[in-house]
């Protein structure tokens, strides 16, 4: 409403306070609208400004006031399904149960003018204006009435019930952060069930919908269709872009594939000598070895395992009030990690979470040699899978009743098997049939039955060093007790009379065996195994069985109320899937029936699990998956944008065993995953903006994870430990949680990889809060992406950047410097590093330039100089004036020393082996080959002499120091032939090489007096080609090299000095030091550190 009458103003002042009311609106301040926007009536401009304006200023006005107006009022964002199950799970019950009384249009009530039955209700609100700010709950009227701060504004009142729970009221705020996702579009029923029949949900016939129907495996026969395609998916994809009029991208170029490959597969970055000799490797099969290697590592199962851990929202900590530390979640995420590595059939990889215990039971007891048997060590890797139901959330409050605890922890259960398993919004159907989907309210209370046995056990585990302390301690720790028992009794028989000889002699060897046993013990403490140190096993959180007096009877809920109980229930699957596979054999009841449940998810007919996984898999590489709702293959999920190719896929993972690894290789070796993610076409542009049909890759940020990962491993830092409890890095001031944060007392484990880092439910790491960490409360099947300032402020300032940015740039001047002084940045591919050892066979270093690098103003290169295959592109600027010059811009070679003679020796080769660096000028061609002569009694010259036309030259390069040298040559019509002789000083400097030079007239007349050379600074230069190496395993082009090293120089002139504790060369001072490390922070800030094409 606009309350107060507009001073007399211009239109500027109009649009100016518009602008300025979008601003506030778009912060969610909705009572600083009302303050700029006041009048008595709304769209009301008074006569002074209408006469002031004129007719097209004032028309204009009124539309502006008129859309101030409708300002509040914004549109709905976009529904994940994630948002979608937290607000049907935590939301809409409490809504209903505690706000429908007062705030609702069924119950003909609205208090306030407030409806909170729809969403219009809340975004509209009531007398104080809209309900909820999106994404904002500290100004979010809503949360300060819950939370009863405001002796004026408190809900629900006393008499309706009181306060919120504690839970309840996070939960909202929860659900704000997240933007207040919301699918009601209009009111709730009287009851707060939604009718069943909606959208055609329950139909006649719900095994028609798609997800439902039998998944169509190909024959041989129509395998024969796909036309000669080299892989079947590009088959689908291809049909599919003719059908929508669309073209597809062509294939990214090798660099690009290899950096996506690696990011897709390990998560990590690939060295710039990996890039190399995949780029070398000309062979059919490249690339399938390139997957292969890659699948094969380690970190394949790191990576692929926290794609896994969003399915099922994996945390270390239970969240509400108290967080409590769980303190063996970490084994099931090694599980996890494992399962990937060893490429678990999937279907083996479900059975152990749902029923691992069940499937496999077996005592966990050791033989008779102390030793876990192979079976039992699967049998109890298979009880450490069902660690998936242990890790949702949990209140730990002393007040809440055993039944309302229980209801809770089986609808997290449920919930979870429903999403990750089947691909499904259960959740709904605990309070109501479902609003889409043809589930009822005894399809998820059957299902709730069937984990009615089941509870939460520590099962004892003996890992490695255990069994091992075992076999070589507990054998003699026994033998020496069994002695000493023995001596008693044969004391207690014999003490009263006198001994035989026989039984002197049989005392003697007791008391020798008693001693032998004694002496075979540890004979010091580091070496002894305590008893309680035996005795002390190391647990893990499973499902076990419950007593079968304290299994819970279930009933079905009315609206999910624990209070409002109806009919009892008993163990069993969902009507319509029953239907769908099948099966007719009911659950057996609370115990046996997981295990039943899992063979039934995992019988290759069922209709969804391999589907979901298949979808999943190509949603991970492809960066949207078939079905863009991986949660959701419901009537409220997406459509599958090719469902012939989702149901080969998913029959091919069925075919194969189910091994994960096999579908990588089907999905990477396609058009569809190697298509290049940059390029543009405007009519695909106009018909699929959204790249649904995969016409071209998809550019994908870094995940949180990714980012903290790439950092270290650029910088040189990251710990590559697997496994073990989750790490706990330090934080800076203003980064303090309440509560629990102990920070790792090794710091090498403070930057292992960030699969390790803590994950607390009420405090999320930091970096990774700002990159998008999913709410791990419930399933996230997929990440959502947004660009926030936060993002670019902690890769600028925070101290963990600034920390890894600084050992970035000690990373580089070691790599960089050598024994004395000097060291290659690189030899290319195939060849080992220098770090001090100058024995073996090494091609020279040189600023190596493509064409597509030629510097601005530069015509195309002339010649080159080849370095035992590496070259350095000689330049004309430009070739057309005859007067130009000619330069070999930065040249670096390895030749080698021979004895003490200062002679250095250069091999011409005559054969026509290598590229001829011909020089353009305007008598004719001239080539000009290099040759060393011996120098000063101080050093040795390098030379260059005119030789012949068409003479070629190369360096051999053995063993030796690296020289450096800056040839320029100016050619004029009155210079025959030029001599340009270089002086090198025996030692580098901290600038690099200096030399003295001298020009002599060849045979014509001298041009004009050339100014000296300026010295190349070639530690620097290492140093920051080395640094685009490893950041993004490319060289740099010439304009980045150029630019980077001026960036460098001028930071070096501002007199900052980098930290003592950071290690540096004694050669390297300390305010380049600092300028390197800054130039590094902005690597780090570049896209192409974060993004992936």
């Amino acid at each position: 409403m606009i309350r107060r009458q507009l001073g007399p103003c211009s239109f500027f002042e109009i649009e100016r306070r518009f602008l300025e009311t979008s601003r506030m609106n778009s912060l969610g301040n909705a009572s600083s609208f009302r303050s700029l926007n006041s009048s008595p009536r709304a769209g009301v401009i008074p006569a002074s400004v209408r006469g002031a304006l004129g007719p097209l200023r004032c028309l204009i006005a009124v539309l502006l006031v008129l859309r101030c107006v409708a300002a509040p009022e914004t549109s709905a964002p976009p529904l994940t399904s994630e948002g979608v199950e937290f607000f049907e799970s935590r939301i809409r019950p409490v809504l209903i149960e505690r706000c429908y009384e007062c705030h609702s249009a069924s119950q003909g009530k609205s208090k306030g003018g407030l409806k909170l039955d729809s969403r219009q209700g809340w975004v509209a609100g009531g007398d104080s204006g809209p309900a909820v700010t999106p994404d904002n709950p500290e100004t979010s009227l809503l949360i300060k009435a819950i939370r009863q701060q405001d002796p004026d504004l408190k809900m629900p009142p006393r008499k309706s019930g009181g306060p919120l729970t504690p839970r309840q009221i996070t939960d909202f705020e929860t659900w704000i952060r997240m933007g207040a996702p919301d699918p009601r579009t209009n009111s709730a029923s009287p009851t707060g069930t939604i009718a069943a029949d909606r959208n055609g949900a329950h139909s006649s016939n719900p095994l028609d919908w798609w997800s439902l129907r039998p998944i169509q495996a190909l024959t041989p026969g129509s395998i024969d269709s796909f036309k000669g395609a080299a892989n079947p998916i590009d088959y689908f994809i291809d049909s599919k872009l003719a059908e929508k009029g669309l073209e597809r991208a062509p294939a990214a170029d090798r660099r690009t594939l290899v950096r996506r490959a690696y990011f897709d597969l390990v998560g990590l970055p690939p060295s710039f000598e990996r890039v190399e000799a995949f780029l070398a490797d000309t062979s059919p099969d490249a690339w399938s070895k390139l997957i292969e290697e890659l699948l094969e590592s380690k970190h394949y199962g790191e990576r692929w395992g926290r794609h896994w851990l969003d399915v099922v929202r994996y945390a270390d900590s239970g969240g509400y009030e108290t967080d409590i530390y769980y303190r063996n979640a970490w084994r099931y995420r090694d599980y996890v990690i494992k399962s990937f590595n060893d490429d678990k059939p999937y279907d083996r990889f479900v059975q152990e979470q749902v029923a691992g215990d069940e499937l496999w039971p077996n005592d966990l007891a050791l033989d008779g040699t102390y030793k876990l048997s192979a079976e039992k060590e699967r049998a109890l890797e298979a009880r450490t899978g069902t660690g998936i139901y242990t890790l949702g959330t949990q209140i730990h409050e002393s007040n809440m009743d055993t039944p309302k605890r229980n209801y809770e922890i089986f609808t997290d259960w449920v919930d979870t098997t429903a999403n990750a398993f089947l691909g499904l919004t259960f959740q709904c159907a605990r309070c109501h049939d479902h609003k889409f989907d043809p589930f009822t309210q005894k399809d998820w209370y059957g299902l709730a039955a069937a984990f009615a046995g089941s509870k939460q056990v520590e099962v004892p585990i003996i890992p490695a060093m255990g069994v091992a302390d075992f076999r070589q301690h507990y054998p003699r720790i026994i033998a020496a007790d069994e002695a000493r028992r023995a001596y008693r009794l044969f004391e207690k028989r014999v003490q009263s009379r006198t001994l035989s000889d026989s039984e002197k002699k049989e005392k003697q060897q007791l008391l020798e065996t008693i001693a032998n046993a004694i002496l075979a013990l540890p004979q010091n403490d580091a070496q002894g195994v305590p008893f309680d140190g035996l005795m002390e096993v190391p647990t893990v959180s499973v499902l076990g069985h419950e007593r079968p007096e304290l299994v819970p009877a279930i009933h079905i809920l009315r609206r999910g109320e624990l209070h409002l109980r109806r009919d009892p229930v008993t163990a069993d699957l969902p009507d319509v899937l029953r239907k769908a596979t099948g099966c007719q054999d009911p659950l057996p009841g609370p115990f046996g029936s997981r295990k039943q449940l899992a063979l039934w998810l995992t019988q290759p007919k069922h209709p969804l699990t391999a589907r979901v996984m298949a979808n999943r898999v190509w949603s991970w590489h492809m960066g949207r998956g078939i079905v863009g709702t991986p949660n959701d293959f419901g009537k409220a999920g997406d459509a599958p944008s090719h469902p012939a190719l989702l149901d080969w896929l998913a029959s091919e993972l069925i075919r194969n065993g189910w091994s994960l690894k096999k579908l990588h290789r089907l999905i990477m070796t396609s058009a569809a995953y190697q298509a290049d993610s940059r390029w543009l076409n405007s009519n695909n542009l106009k018909l699929d903006p959204q790249n649904r049909y995969f016409w071209k890759g998809q550019r994908r940020r870094l995940e949180a994870e990714l980012l903290w990962d790439n950092i270290h491993a650029v910088a040189g830092t990251l710990n590559g430990k697997m496994g073990g409890r989750p790490v706990v890095p330090p934080l800076v001031r203003d980064e303090q949680p309440p509560g629990y944060w102990t920070v790792s007392a090794d710091p090498a484990e403070h930057t292992r990889r960030g699969i390790y880092i803590l994950v607390r439910r009420n405090y999320r790491f930091p970096l990774f809060d700002v990159y998008d960490w999913p709410v791990n409360a419930v399933s996230a099947p997929s990440r959502d992406v947004t660009t926030v300032a936060p993002q670019a402020l902690w890769l600028m300032n925070n101290r963990t950047a600034v920390r890894q940015a600084e050992q970035f740039a000690a990373r580089l001047f070691k790599d960089s410097v050598g024994r004395e002084g000097w060291n290659a940045p690189d030899f290319g591919p195939g060849q080992p590093g220098w770090l001090g050892s100058k024995s073996g066979r090494h091609a020279g270093w040189a600023k190596r330039m493509a064409n597509t690098n030629a510097p601005a103003g530069f015509d195309a290169p002339i010649g080159a100089v080849l370095t035992h295959g590496s070259s350095s592109v000689l330049w004309k600027v430009p070739v057309s004036d005859p007067a130009g010059v000619a330069s070999l811009r930065g040249g670096l070679w390895n030749v080698r020393h021979l004895g003490r003679s200062g002679v250095w020796k250069l091999w011409k080769n005559d054969r026509d082996l290598l590229a001829e660096g011909i020089l353009q000028d305007a008598s004719g061609s001239s080539a000009n080959p290099l040759a060393l002569s011996s120098g000063a009694r101080n050093g040795a010259s390098l030379s260059s002499i005119a030789y012949s036309p068409g003479d070629t030259f190369r360096l051999e390069i053995l063993e030796g120091d690296f020289v450096g040298v800056h040839w320029t040559i100016t050619t004029s019509t009155r210079v025959a032939d030029l001599m340009a002789d270089f002086t090198l000083i025996s030692n580098p400097t901290d600038s690099g090489w200096q030399y003295g030079e001298s020009l002599e007239n060849g045979g014509g007349t001298a041009g004009p007096a050339q100014p000296p050379l300026t010295p190349i600074d070639f530690a620097l230069e290492a140093c920051v080609d080395r640094a685009w190496k490893l950041a993004f395993a490319r060289k740099p082009t010439s304009g980045e090299l150029q630019e980077s090293i001026s960036l460098v120089e001028s930071l070096e002139r501002s007199g900052d000095k980098l930290d003592a504790s950071v290690d540096l060369p004694g050669s390297v001072s300390r305010e380049r030091g600092a300028a390197l490390a800054k130039f590094c922070l902005s690597l780090f800030n570049l896209h192409e550190f974060s993004y992936v094409d």
